[in-house]
């Protein structure tokens, strides 16, 4: 009889990816998924360490969960992610009922470390950091949807002042283009038409081609080569690390969107020094006016912190500027909050709480009235968009997505229409998404 598996994901898309690796690993070794935690045999919580208080949600997670192994003790509790990489043991050693501790980089260890744990009945823990072992681990199995994510970096070497993910993910390793081309066609013969390379530091990517060193470019004009693969987006990307290849590679590759997810943190030098982002406001400004002279229809999404040690109201303006300057279209914007083991930590928290929220409101605001006035500007325009599937609020309804990033929902019954380019004629302007029906 097939034990059960239920997987909880915490952060990023990177996490979503892992997540689903682990998914296919286990359901080799018997595993199905549960429908609900209660009915798991094996409970995951992959983490993620950006977000403020990360720690505290995983350990409430977990003691929401122990309730369920006092009912149920043969139940094992595997915490996974960046968190897990972090505080290692010290995770068992707060809740005894976790079973099992992995990192990002150990994960194709799961099978193995489940095992061992039902033999010796051991706590396991793996947070070491085997560079691109994984890969050489992971099925590669098309997921016949529409869009899938790929996984083609890890780890990441810019030690920014502010991040843990060089603490957590270790340093930065590509696979070969080989490597990842292969999977591209898996996904791709399976019925999917959308991927999307990921990556800490996407645009640095150093893969093997052939034997020498690659580029994300290089890539992109390879996949798009691909039978079938007919849309390619990337994230995240590095303002310091957008080579002129990758701005030329928007007028040769039709399939790469008219979106890009920039971060630019703040549009104020001397905080942008103290958070280590390796380029100045002027510098970015140019890189977008690169990328727009390139492809004019471009929208650029980013992500702002407000409140960094020694940020002044100047400091701060000189962000609204930028924004201003930019029009970003997407944006996710934080409070400034101290992450451990990071350079940042050490440094005076000075702007008080009161402050920050202020900023951000002021910040966000502006986001959301930009993001709203990108949205209206469609309304009337026909748009091309790869059909995902039924809208999650109205099943009488079906969603895409546009080229330039924006969801659009439309009345229709016609399932068949899910994974292909559909016309959509835009009718109504949301703050975050589009309505249209089908064009005739």
């Amino acid at each position: 009889m097939a034990k059960k598996l239920y997987i909880k994901t915490h952060g990023c898309q990177m996490n979503e990816y892992d997540s689903a690796k682990m998914m296919d690993l286990l359901k080799e070794e018997d595993f199905e998924l549960a429908e609900s935690e209660d009915q798991a045999d094996l409970l995951i919580l992959n983490t993620c360490s950006i977000r403020e208080k990360a720690q505290e949600k995983v350990f409430h997670q977990i003691g929401r969960w122990r309730k369920i192994k006092e009912e149920k003790p043969e139940l094992k509790i595997a915490i996974g992610g960046c968190v897990a990489s972090q505080e290692g043991e010290d995770i068992i050693k707060r809740a005894p009922a976790v079973d099992i501790v992995f990192g990002p980089q150990t994960l194709h260890r799961l099978p193995d470390l489940y095992k061992n744990k039902e033999k010796t009945n051991e706590n396991q823990i793996d947070i070491s950091f085997p560079k691109l072992e994984k890969f050489n681990y992971l099925p590669v199995s098309g997921t016949g949807k529409p869009s899938a994510f790929i996984s083609i970096a890890e780890g990441c070497n810019k030690y920014c002042s502010f991040c843990v993910v060089p603490k957590t993910r270790g340093h930065e390793v590509s696979r070969s283009v080989e490597d990842i081309l292969n999977e591209v066609s898996v996904l791709a013969d399976k019925g999917t038409k959308e991927i999307n390379f990921l990556g800490q530091n996407v645009n640095n990517f150093k893969g093997t081609y052939r034997g020498e060193k690659s580029s994300l470019a290089k890539l992109i004009e390879l996949s798009s080569k691909i039978q079938n693969i007919e849309r390619i987006r990337f994230t995240t990307s590095h303002p310091h690390e957008f080579k002129d290849d990758l701005v030329e590679v928007y007028d040769k590759v039709p399939e790469l969107v008219s979106h890009v997810h920039l971060p630019v943190q703040s549009g104020s030098d001397k905080i942008l020094k103290l958070m280590r982002r390796r380029y100045n406001a002027e510098e970015y400004l140019k890189l977008v006016e690169r990328i727009r002279a390139v492809r004019p229809d471009m929208s650029f999404s980013s992500d702002f912190i407000v409140g960094f040690p020694g940020e002044t109201k100047d400091d701060f303006q000189e962000t609204m500027n930028i924004i201003n300057e930019v029009q970003f279209d997407e944006s996710f914007s934080f409070i400034y909050s101290p992450r451990p083991n990071t350079t940042a930590s050490k440094m005076p928290d000075d702007v008080l709480l009161q402050e920050k929220k202020e900023r951000l409101d002021i910040l966000q605001s502006r986001l959301n009235q930009l993001s709203f006035g990108f949205s209206r500007k469609k309304v009337g325009t026909i748009q091309s968009c790869l059909i995902y599937g039924q809208s999650r609020r109205d099943p009488g309804q079906l969603q895409g997505r546009t080229i330039c990033n924006r969801i659009v929902n439309f009345q229709s019954n016609k399932i068949d229409l899910v994974g292909r380019m559909v016309n959509i004629h835009i009718q109504e302007a949301l703050p975050n998404s589009l309505r249209g029906s089908i064009e005739n």
